[in-house]
């Protein structure tokens, strides 16, 4: 299996800005609960083409992000062929290697899978992210003084390793997936924007 994915990702928690997790602290309130999504612009997977196609993940962290042990659901944008969700999952499984299986070996039980109708934009900075009727955020990027979008990087976790991202605020956040016990709906906390480039 080999892969090469170049995209975008959008990031929300129920931390606040900015989120602790990245540096390797405890969560805000103890546990994390997160939605992370990575859309494709281009890219491949052993063969398989998966432009514009979305997989988000929304987790619930138990404890220090280092630990592991997360508990997820996986959702594959509605849009996908049955070859692009095979593909995705086995990457994000961990089971293609690569960067992907440095986060995915922090995943300790899968609780769904699902397929969903999936909203990616980003626009002049700004995104939002829907999956399905249950996930829902809005994502802003802080500034700093020159005006330029405020950078994060050379942390000691990532969700898109190797990539600067873009520190920002949620507006609006809601993320209701039972098997996690999440049901929230906030405003104001951390969001994460940036670009990738994956190869394994």
């Amino acid at each position: 299996m080999a892969y090469h994915l170049e995209g975008r990702l959008l990031e929300v928690c129920d931390c606040r800005v900015l989120c602790p997790c990245w540096i390797g602290e405890d969560p805000d309130n103890g546990t994390c609960d997160t939605i992370v999504a990575y859309h494709f612009d281009k890219g491949s997977i052993d063969g398989v083409d998966v432009q514009n196609t979305t997989i988000a993940i929304v987790a619930h962290l138990p404890g220090n992000i280092l630990a592991g042990n997360w508990r997820v659901a996986i959702y594959i944008d509605a849009n996908a062929s049955a070859d692009q969700e095979k593909a995705l999952l086995k990457v994000y499984s961990g089971n293609a290697g690569g960067p992907i299986a440095d986060i995915a070996k922090l995943v300790g039980e899968v609780v769904a899978v699902e397929r969903v109708p999936i909203r990616f934009e980003v626009m002049e900075g700004r995104g939002t992210i829907k999956i399905g009727d249950t996930q829902y955020a809005e994502l802003e990027p802080c500034q700093g003084a020159t005006g330029a979008n405020t950078t994060l990087a050379d942390t000691i976790f990532s969700t898109v390793p190797g990539a600067p991202v873009y520190v920002g605020k949620a507006p609006h956040y809601i993320s209701k997936q039972p098997a996690l016990g999440i049901n929230l709906d906030l405003q104001g906390r951390n969001a994460l924007q940036s670009t990738f480039v994956f190869d394994a």
